[in-house]
């Protein structure tokens, strides 16, 4: 330190002096900046969260910032400035200018005819965590994205679904003997035991889409126990909410740095458990009429990487289960007049039948709206110049989005009674493409759950949505539900 000072002339205490006064400085700046300059200033929200996007973050970390940002929707109206550089829409008109295709004009002639060009893309804080790994279906760029799309696009047809109906009925018939199993065991125990629904449906739609995707069931509903893959959701909930928050500050340098740490070596043991799926399924030699087929016949044509195949396959079987999933926890209400009343028996229950179960289908929807599988993060950056949002001029590189979990709950939309505020599935070409595929899925379990038997939420359950934290994706929690087979 001596030989420091005697050559600089200015001792360790000045340095950390002028570090701290500078950095006190920078965020001051920063600070009068955001406030009184930002282009989203006139904006409503709090002065800190349009000050710094350090609260944003923290609640985000802390799986709080869905709901914080429906309080805030309430207080100051359709649109927000949850952070300094990022808006919040509740506006069901926010869903198409955002995430649909934009419109210009064509300059070709004197009636200035309007043409579709291309969507607002996603912002790489919330999508692509590493620079370096390869991309999939959820974030590839957009011609990429739109060759797997249109690839796996004829899979999720209706008609197809309906063409996969035996092995979906096979595995959702397997969750009723498991259940009836597991309820006379309680029986002979005379016990009270209530059972994790929340386990059995994610083992049920679990099995179904490895089913689907590989013609093979991953047999979770068989051991009753988590698959791999399901254990790394669960731990990786958390985690990627942390890394989001850094690279949402910037940081990516560090999320860089925690991944080759630690994180790749996780994410690794989940991959070779995929890669050793793919690598049977390839083995086979033969077509099938599954989910992948789609891409293993493209894969040449796209030119596409075992590493690449085997992450698409690991998307399609996270969507395909905890979407539906996540809807059917909180599916309690009782539909036994109208289910066993339009059955006179379980073989009558497919899922062209289940279709005109009028009742259950509002009950799905309201669940849907209460209880939304994503409830925040699919944020859009605005493209350079500027885009109008619901009526708003959005200047170029703002982050926007359109907040399930706030625009849900939000007064102007459920007492308007505007349905088209309810997107639980997104709009646009980054739809859910297993749209379909969910609603066939929920239908047939349910109305099988409830032809079969009675349910009683534990009381251990109650208020069980409040009691969940939300990093995008919720980290739920066991759902305990006493069930009674009907004679």
């Amino acid at each position: 330190m001596a030989i420091l000072e005697h050559f600089v002339g200015v001792s360790v205490v000045d340095i950390v002096k002028y570090f701290v006064v500078g950095v006190i400085l920078y965020q001051a700046t920063v600070t009068i900046y955001s406030l009184l300059f930002h282009p989203l200033r006139h904006f409503p929200g709090p002065l800190l969260q349009g000050a710094t996007s350090i609260p944003y973050v923290l609640r985000n970390a802390r799986g709080y910032q869905a709901f914080h940002t429906q309080k805030l929707h309430d207080v100051y109206g359709p649109v927000v400035r949850i952070a300094t550089n990022h808006l919040s829409f509740t506006d069901p008109i926010a869903w198409k200018d955002i995430y649909g295709h934009r419109l210009s004009s064509s300059g070709t002639d004197t009636t200035d005819e309007l043409k579709k060009t291309s969507e607002m893309m996603k912002s790489k804080q919330f999508s692509v965590s590493m620079e370096d790994l390869s991309t999939s279906i959820i974030n590839a760029p957009r011609e990429e994205h739109s060759r797997l799309r249109r690839a796996l696009s004829h899979g999720f047809s209706d008609a197809s679904i309906r063409a996969k109906e035996a092995k979906i009925t096979r595995l959702v018939d397997v969750l009723i003997q498991r259940l009836k199993e597991e309820c006379s065991k309680n029986a002979a125990k005379e016990g009270t035991k209530a059972f994790n629904m929340e386990s059995w449906y994610n083992w049920a739609t679990f099995d179904i889409i490895g089913s689907l995707v590989f013609g093979e069931s991953f047999g979770c509903l068989q051991s009753a126990e988590y698959h791999p893959w399901i254990e790394f959701i669960t731990r990786g909930i958390r985690f990627g909410a942390i890394l989001s928050a850094l690279s949402y500050l910037g940081l990516r340098w560090v999320v860089s740095i925690i991944y080759r740490a630690g994180g790749a070596r996780a994410f690794a043991n989940t991959r070779r458990s995929t890669d050793v799926t793919v690598r049977n399924r390839l083995k086979s030699g033969e077509p099938r009429e599954d989910l992948f087929e789609a891409m293993v016949k493209k894969r040449e044509e796209f030119n596409m990487s075992f590493e690449k195949l085997s992450g698409n396959a690991v998307i399609l079987v996270l969507a395909g289960s905890e979407m539906t999933a996540t809807t059917l926890s909180d599916v309690l209400q009782k539909l036994n007049h109208e289910v066993r009343s339009f059955f006179s028996s379980v073989d009558e229950i497919t899922i062209a039948s289940v279709n005109q179960l009028t009742y259950m289908l509002a009950v799905l929807n309201e669940t849907l709206r209460v209880y939304p599988p994503v409830t925040s993060h699919l944020v859009r950056i605005v493209p350079a110049g500027e885009e109008q949002i619901a009526g708003h001029f959005i200047p170029g590189g703002t982050l926007v989005e359109v907040q399930q979990w706030s625009t849900n709950h939000s007064k102007d939309n459920w007492l308007g009674n505007k349905l088209e505020a309810l997107q639980a599935f997104s709009v646009g070409p980054w739809n859910c493409i297993g749209r379909n595929l969910s609603y066939a899925e929920m239908r047939l379990i349910l109305a099988r759950i409830i032809y079969h038997f009675d349910m009683t939420l534990a009381e251990d359950s109650e208020r069980w949505i409040e009691r969940q934290k939300s990093y995008a994706l919720w980290d739920r929690i066991p759902l305990n539900v006493h069930l009674t087979p009907i004679k």
